[in-house]
C-alpha cells in the first residue's frame, strides 16, 4: 500500500524561539520517512526573517516561505499554494507532535478515504501552574481530549440547513488539524477573494478566530466526513501570558463573536439579529445576570456573552 504524501504547514508570526525549537525538534523525530512528507514553515510577517534563523537542513523537503500579508488565513493559503501533498497537516508554533503523529495520519487517511478533516488529542503543557478556572475555558484554547474512541461525523449536503447539526462535537480543532486536499477544493475556490473568509483567523495580536470552523463546515457541506482519532496526540504549549484574566476574556469574546459570523456565513442562524443601539443595555443586563463581578470565571463568561451580542449586531 503506497502512502499518500503529506505536507506539514507550520504557520508562525514572531514565534518564541524556545517553543518553535521544540516544535521543530518533534517534527525531526517523526517516524514517517522524509520521502513521504514535506515541511513548509510559513513566516507570516515576522519582524525578523525566519529563513535567516532556522536550519531545516535535516529535512530534504523542508523550506521557509515568507508571507507578508499578516493573518493566519493568508499564511495557510500560502502554505497550501506552495505544498504538493495530498494530505495537509496544520501545525501551530506551539504544537509538539508525538513521534508517530505523521505515521498515524498516513494510516488513517488510507483507511478512511471519505474523511475530509480530522485531528486528535491536544493536551496542555502550562508554562506556569494555572488557576483552577482555566479548565473551564480549555475548548476556546484549542485543548481537547474526547477519550479513547474514534468518532466520525458527516452531514449530507442534501439535508436542509435547518435540520443539520450546527457543528459536530468531534470536529477537528486547529492544533494539528489534518485536511485532505480533495476535500479542501470547495473552500479554496473562493478563499483568496472572499473578504469574509480572509477576515477570520488571528492577525498578530488580534484574537479573531473562526477560520477552522469555516473550513470544517465547508467540508461537511460537500459530503465529506470529519473525525476525532485518539491515536493522534500533541502537546499544546501554553505560555504564561495566556493564563490571565485579561487575555482569556479577550479570547473568549473574540471566539463567540466569530462563531456567530461563521455560522451565518453557512446559513445557520441560531440567534436573531439585534440592533446596535441595544448593545450597551443588553451587555449591562448580562453583566448583572451573570454576576460578572463575582469572580474571574464569571467575568470571562460575561465577556463571551458580549462577543455573542456583538456578533448578533453584526448580522446582515
Amino acid at each position: 500500500m503506497s502512502l499518500l504524501k503529506l505536507s506539514v504547514i507550520l504557520c508562525t508570526h514572531n514565534p518564541r524561539e524556545d517553543y518553535l525549537s521544540r516544535v521543530l525538534k518533534a517534527l525531526a523525530q517523526q517516524t514517517l520517512l522524509h520521502a513521504n512528507w514535506e515541511l513548509l514553515v510559513i513566516d507570516n510577517a515576522s519582524q525578523t526573517l525566519l529563513a535567516d534563523q532556522l536550519d531545516l537542513s535535516w529535512h530534504e523537503q523542508g523550506r521557509v516561505i515568507r508571507e507578508d500579508t499578516l493573518g493566519l488565513t493568508s499564511a495557510r493559503l500560502t502554505g497550501i499554494r506552495e505544498s504538493q501533498g495530498e494530505i495537509l497537516v496544520f501545525v501551530d508554533d506551539d504544537n509538539v507532535l508525538d513521534p508517530n503523529y505523521l505515521t498515524e495520519i498516513s494510516l488513517i487517511s488510507q483507511e478512511y478515504p471519505r474523511i475530509g478533516a480530522f485531528s486528535g488529542k491536544s493536551i496542555p503543557e502550562y508554562e506556569i501552574s494555572p488557576e483552577p478556572w482555566i479548565k473551564k475555558f480549555q475548548q476556546v484554547m484549542a485543548l481537547r481530549d474526547l477519550g479513547e474512541c474514534i468518532v466520525i461525523s458527516s452531514q449530507p449536503s442534501q439535508q436542509p440547513t435547518s435540520q443539520r447539526q450546527s457543528y459536530p462535537d468531534c470536529a477537528p480543532v486547529g492544533a494539528g488539524m489534518v485536511i485532505r486536499r480533495a476535500a479542501f477544493v470547495a473552500y479554496l475556490s473562493n478563499a483568496h477573494t472572499d473578504l469574509a473568509k480572509l477576515s477570520l483567523g488571528r492577525k498578530g495580536s488580534q484574537l479573531t478566530s473562526g477560520e477552522d470552523n469555516d473550513i470544517i463546515l465547508t467540508i461537511l457541506e460537500n459530503d465529506w466526513s470529519v473525525g476525532y482519532f485518539p491515536q493522534l496526540r500533541l502537546t499544546h504549549l501554553i505560555a504564561a501570558n495566556r493564563l490571565n484574566k485579561t487575555y482569556m476574556a479577550k479570547l473568549n469574546r473574540a471566539a463567540t463573536r466569530s462563531w456567530v459570523q461563521v455560522l451565518d456565513m453557512h446559513g445557520i442562524r441560531n440567534w436573531p439579529k439585534i440592533s446596535r443601539w441595544s448593545l450597551i443595555p443588553r451587555k449591562m443586563k448580562a453583566f448583572l445576570a451573570q454576576r460578572a463581578w463575582k469572580n474571574t470565571e464569571a467575568y470571562i463568561h460575561w465577556c463571551g456573552s458580549c462577543g455573542l451580542l456583538e456578533g448578533q449586531a453584526n448580522l446582515s
